[in-house]
């Protein structure tokens, strides 16, 4: 197993568990005690966990795992989220991307399908997600617009005040939200406060608002809220979803596509 696809591992370990001692981790992986120790040290130099004596916790009290740890999680699920989210773009349109794992696979999602192979422009894209921008810059029949911003590396995305200049000047047909959190109450959430600002403007800047977030992320609440359940138009999400969820988002006024 590389280095690489063993820190994803212990990552999305440490996510599920909160806390992973040296032994359990070298049986789990099936590495030594040692690799598991080198790799908790270096992990710890990255801020990406807590080093504790035998073991590792997850690092603060609202953990966020850095994008590009997130993206084996749910990866069926959001695969088929990101095509029927693409299915409800049409040529021509403008569309605001944020950040986030499903959004991406909504950009790749968007970048195959045959009836976007051309135009001028095809698609507008809007996104402050540089690995977005990176993924659909050599797609000649999209015209992209990056926001401006201090990049978060946590999520690839840009965030600050630099942005509001782009996004006060433009009009959105729709915008696609990746959230780490939404509730038929609280609403759409982010783990940060600056991402989940950038996120709202580009909703307020749509006539349309479609969330793009696997079941796990329903009826979940985080720090930083994006919009109201009301603002939201659609939510896209996986055939896990529960009814009761389904009934709720539906009574707020948000229709509902599981898939």
């Amino acid at each position: 197993m590389s280095r690489d696809a063993r820190w994803k591992a212990l990552l999305e370990l440490l996510v599920e568990r909160g806390r992973l001692d040296v032994e359990e981790a070298a049986a789990q992986l099936e590495v030594s005690a040692a690799t598991i120790r080198r790799d908790f040290d270096q992990l710890a130099e990255q801020q990406m966990l807590v080093r504790t004596r035998g073991g590792a916790v997850v690092h603060g009290v609202s953990y966020e795992l850095p994008l590009r740890y997130k993206t084996a999680r749910h990866a069926s699920e959001k695969q088929r989220i990101a095509t029927a989210v693409a299915g409800l773009v049409s040529p021509g349109e403008a569309v605001g991307l944020t950040g986030g794992t499903t959004t991406t696979e909504v950009a790749r999602a968007l970048a195959v399908r045959p009836d976007l192979a051309s135009g001028s422009p095809a698609l507008t894209v809007v996104t402050n997600a540089l690995n977005i921008a990176n993924e659909l810059a050599v797609r000649p029949q999209f015209k992209i617009v990056v926001t401006g911003g201090v990049a978060r590396p946590q999520s690839y995305e840009l965030i600050g005040p630099l942005a509001d200049g782009v996004l006060g000047q433009i009009t959105l047909d729709v915008a696609v939200l990746g959230v780490v959190a939404f509730d038929a109450t609280h609403g759409a959430a982010a783990h940060d406060e600056a991402e989940a600002a950038i996120n709202r403007l580009l909703c307020e800047r749509a006539e349309r608002v479609i969330v793009a977030a696997d079941s796990s992320k329903l009826g979940q609440r985080a720090f930083a809220r994006i919009c109201a359940a009301g603002s939201v138009d659609t939510l896209v999400t996986d055939s896990a979803v529960r009814q009761e969820t389904v009934r709720l988002f539906e009574e707020a006024g948000v229709a509902v596509i599981a898939v």
